[in-house]
């Protein structure tokens, strides 16, 4: 599908539903369609519906953390018209603690696409049923592809031999995180000589790399 006939199809919806859509713009070959948190709902049954759409099928939900916004998450839809050979993606954004109506009765898809996203980024959709985890454990502390979440997580599961059974426990790291510099091991040995190096002329790193420099020719030269 050419990105002309894409565009034109942004401008349609975005003509025929001006209070529920923001924009709607091409982005990579793709279109992309801002929708109102409002009027996502009819929205996405008129993608659904209209004739000039008819994408029946909804592909994905995810999410995207953005702690510095003031509408801190983006809830991304993906859709698919195989009528039209069409795809479109729409976005809504919301703060923090804001609920998003669910799209259970237009797609039967959307039940586990939300719980995925319930699981992932704490994101509450009003209206399933059956809203729990689905990829962590229930007992699971957090929201894991939150920005702010720690990548050693909370809480570790291990096992308990007087109790005989798998537990929760406060994370405990075997070895403190390392600061790397990234220089490779050769590079970082600037004061160090190796035996049977005598004669090899040492890496120019530092504040003296120069006077180093200059040193190095003249024992060269001598040789």
């Amino acid at each position: 599908m050419s990105e002309e006939l894409l565009q034109d199809l942004g401008e349609h919806i975005q003509e025929k539903l001006p209070h529920m859509v923001q924009s709607s713009r091409m982005q990579n070959g793709e279109l992309i369609v801002e929708a109102e948190l409002s009027g996502l709902v009819k929205l996405m049954q008129y993608l659904r519906d209209d004739k000039e759409c008819q994408f029946k099928m909804l592909l994905d939900i995810t999410a995207v953390d953005y702690p510095s916004r003031p509408k801190r998450f983006e809830v991304v839809y993906n859709m698919l018209s195989m009528r039209q050979n069409q795809r479109v993606r729409v976005k809504v954004s919301i703060a923090d603690g804001e609920t998003v109506p669910s799209m259970l009765g237009l797609f039967k898809s959307a039940g586990w696409y939300e719980r995925e996203v319930y699981d992932m980024y704490g994101i509450v959709f009003s209206g399933n049923p059956d809203l729990r985890r689905i990829l962590t454990d229930y007992g699971f502390d957090g929201h894991p592809l939150r920005k702010d979440f720690p990548m050693t997580g909370y809480v570790e599961v291990v096992y308990d031999p007087q109790s005989q059974q798998v537990v929760y426990e406060p994370v405990s790291l075997t070895q403190d995180y390392r600061n790397f510099d990234f220089l490779s091991p050769w590079e970082g040995m600037t004061d160090v000589q190796l035996p049977g190096d005598e004669k090899a002329v040492k890496p120019k790193f530092g504040a003296n790399s120069a006077q180093q420099s200059a040193e190095d020719s003249a024992l060269i030269a001598k040789k």
